[in-house]
């Protein structure tokens, strides 16, 4: 591999050097920002109610499933208590009781909790419209003010810095038509004005 020691041909240089000049300008040419898109879910009304509604079915379908382990866990024990006074066809009969049982119970929580289960359909049912017309957002304004690329603050990207004035969240929730609660807290932050202050200039 060539490397800057290896162009002794001074042309080779020069070429060598626009082309670095070339692909830092570019570079520098290209427009950038970034979001947190899980800030600007959290502040919508919206998600927090569809996120509520995804908690509370599954602390429902949680607690089925629980049941049913305990049901299994109740019948193995009395199974091993009773073990030596079962003749051979009993249990077997117990076992097989105690298979289905867990079989059953595996099935339901595949059902629910799976890959593509029911827990699944229901958050693409409900978040994904959210999540869309976020992404709509996100791209308006990529448009309007004719941004090159814009990261995901709360995505897998590994941000080890990030410079505030290039955090578009604040617009993309302005987009949306909301105003953040952080915002809200700024314009009132909930305290009466002290009656025994003397009256300002």
């Amino acid at each position: 591999m060539r490397t800057i020691s290896n162009l002794k041909n001074p042309i080779r240089i020069l070429t060598f050097l626009g082309l670095c000049l070339f692909a830092y300008t570019n570079t520098q040419a290209q427009r950038f920002a970034y979001v947190d898109t899980e800030y600007i879910l959290s502040q919508l009304p919206d998600y927090k109610s569809a996120q509520k509604k995804l908690d509370e079915v599954s602390e429902i379908w949680q607690n089925e499933i629980d049941a049913k382990y305990s049901e299994i866990d109740k019948l193995y024990k009395n199974y091993k208590a009773e073990e030596v006074l079962l003749n051979g066809e009993q249990k077997k009969q117990r076992q097989e009781e105690i298979i289905a049982k867990e079989k059953e119970a595996k099935k339901f929580q595949q059902e629910k909790f799976g890959y593509e289960g029911e827990l699944f359909k229901k958050r693409e049912q409900l978040i994904k419209p959210i999540q869309d017309r976020v992404f709509d957002a996100i791209q308006t304004i990529a448009k309007r003010e004719d941004l090159d690329f814009i990261f995901d603050k709360s995505g897998d990207m590994i941000m080890l810095f990030s410079n505030a004035r290039f955090d578009k969240s604040g617009e993309v929730l302005e987009e949306l038509g909301i105003t953040p609660l952080d915002e809200k807290d700024k314009k009132d932050d909930g305290n009466p004005p002290d009656e025994n202050l003397p009256p300002q200039d």
